[in-house]
């Protein structure tokens, strides 16, 4: 791919037509799955990796969908299953929030602590969406920025949505900063695993990080502004900072009151499936 634009929406194998959005969405639950499974084996938790991201991806999948759809609901409900079916459109927050509801679920399911689920999946989910952005890159798709002429900048008149000006490539700032994000993550839950600390805090931070970067980027992205001149992801980041900052100010305090040492054992609590 180069800076003139030349992308693939889809690939033609024969008859076969595949969507390289689609492509990447799925490599990016294969490379959240291995990220999973490593992060089980680490904690020594006898957890079924496949089916926490088969049954959370799918649940993802079908959140960020909903949301997007519900951000218009007029013309949803005016025309519902075209656009429910349709292979474009996918809110961020949608599958933040589904995601979150069936790790719950499964974390019950499974007899361990929430946070501890969500401490297990927050790396895995950071590098998934970053793989899934440059399906966005390579298809084209409208999720591009403002235009821009810094040399980086790139045109997409093949894309699904096309543009002839050069714009602000943001699906790769976004896959960059998701690399970054799932590295403190992951040396934060390392940190944690040693010093035998409550879970909650990798989770916590997922959420401010993905928040804040969420946040900054949309700046130059070609999103609608609805609140005092937001974007509707800017209001869903804000959300998702000032839950995981209520998540990491809470810990902070009850630890200073708990004894230290007694969660660093998982695998007492996680019985194979």
């Amino acid at each position: 791919m180069r800076r003139d634009g030349i992308l693939y929406p889809y690939i033609h194998i024969g008859p076969v037509t595949l969507g390289t959005y689609g492509l990447l969405v799925a490599t990016a639950l294969l490379v959240a799955f291995f990220v999973l499974r490593a992060d089980f084996r680490r904690r020594k938790m006898s957890i079924d990796a496949e089916t926490v991201i088969g049954v959370t991806g799918l649940a993802g999948l079908i959140g960020a969908r909903l949301y997007h759809l519900l951000e218009s609901p007029k013309a949803f409900f005016a025309n519902p299953w075209p656009l429910l079916f349709s292979t474009m459109g996918f809110a961020w927050f949608g599958s933040v929030i589904a995601g979150f509801i069936v790790l719950v679920l499964l974390a019950r399911h499974y007899r361990v602590p929430v946070l501890l689920m969500l401490d297990c999946a927050s790396p895995a989910a950071a590098i998934g969406y970053g793989v899934g952005r440059i399906g966005c890159l390579i298809s084209g798709d409208g999720d591009y920025g403002v235009p821009t002429s810094l040399p980086w900048g790139m045109s997409f008149p093949n894309g699904i949505v096309p543009t002839t000006q050069r714009v602000h490539p943001t699906p790769i700032y976004e896959f960059l900063v998701a690399i970054l994000i799932f590295w403190i993550l992951w040396q934060i839950g390392a940190a944690t695993i040693a010093g035998r600390r409550s879970p909650g805090r990798v989770f916590g931070l997922y959420l401010v990080l993905t928040g804040i970067a969420r946040f900054l980027v949309e700046f130059i992205r070609l999103n609608p502004r609805s609140f005092f001149g937001l974007t509707n992801a800017q209001a869903a980041s804000i959300a998702c900072v000032l839950v995981g900052m209520s998540i990491l100010i809470y810990l902070h305090k009850t630890s200073r009151l708990a004894p230290k040492g007694d969660v660093g054992a998982p695998a007492k609590s996680t019985p194979s499936p």
